[in-house]
């Protein structure tokens, strides 16, 4: 679509990608809880934050014109960075189409039209032993550039058990007749640019409206083994009755973050 779009001027829509992550773990002892949330603040640190949102300005042509990146105490991160669209005599085609984008191997930022941020959430309760770290990334993006490029590149670069993705055109663009443009590139959900390996290994469900250019798409992983999700004891050291407590507590939880709802 975008190959056949002859605009008057600037093209001045805005596209926007709100992504979340969850990863969960099941920490039993208060000392276990603590351990878990420093060992995610130093996983997800800004420094660390700031190279993965260097990464997507790279990955969705762009470059970098200023960084702001903050550690809280007592935890959390959050980065934001300026980009800029990259000045290129001749763009390849893959740098001006949405799609999924490079694999991590292959924070917040401003761009001076768009930027990116990225804000971190541990979180535990002392109750039932689950601890839940979120993290929020959003990438909003002016001109040929297009967010949707990041998607592969961010799924495979957190250990994602649940997330959550937002994808919205605002404004409108003309076309050299004076004609408003309110979306310059076809789509039907979120989906249509993720890999295919990432959806073999989620569940997925999508709330779309077409009509206003607004997409929502959900993913809960497939795959359960529990020990991914012990932190600080093994599955060993616990009996078959506590597995499958705790294996019912995780579950609850993660079935509670994809649906937006308590459950009994």
């Amino acid at each position: 679509m975008t190959d056949n779009l002859r605009l008057h001027g600037f093209n001045n829509l805005t596209s926007s990608l709100s992504f979340n992550i969850y990863d969960i773990c099941y920490a039993k002892t208060e000392e276990q809880r603590r351990a878990y949330i420093d060992y995610i603040d130093e996983l997800y640190n800004a420094e660390r934050l700031t190279q993965i949102l260097k990464d997507v300005t790279n990955i969705i042509g762009a470059h970098v014109l200023n960084i702001s990146r903050q550690d809280y105490e007592p935890h959390g991160a959050s980065v934001t960075i300026l980009i800029a669209e990259h000045e290129l005599e001749e763009a390849a085609p893959e740098q001006l189409e949405p799609g999924p984008g490079p694999l991590p191997e292959t924070v917040v930022a401003h761009l001076d039209k768009s930027h990116v941020t990225v804000h971190s959430y541990p979180e535990s309760h002392p109750d039932n032993g689950i601890s839940t770290f979120r993290l929020d990334i959003d990438v909003s993006t002016c001109g040929h550039i297009s967010p949707l490029k990041a998607l592969n590149y961010l799924i495979h670069s957190f250990d994602s058990d649940i997330v959550t993705m937002d994808y919205r055109v605002r404004g409108f663009t003309r076309d050299v007749d004076g004609k408003k443009l309110f979306i310059d590139h076809d789509i039907t959900s979120i989906q249509d640019y993720l890999a295919e390996d990432t959806k073999q290994a989620y569940q997925m469900m999508d709330v779309n409206v077409y009509q206003e250019n607004m997409f929502h798409t959900k993913m809960l992983l497939k795959d359960f083994e529990l020990e991914n999700y012990l932190f600080g004891t093994s599955r060993r050291d616990i009996t078959f009755e506590e597995a499958r407590d705790i294996e019912g507590r995780l579950r609850k939880e993660m079935l509670e973050i994809f649906y937006s709802r308590n459950m009994d």
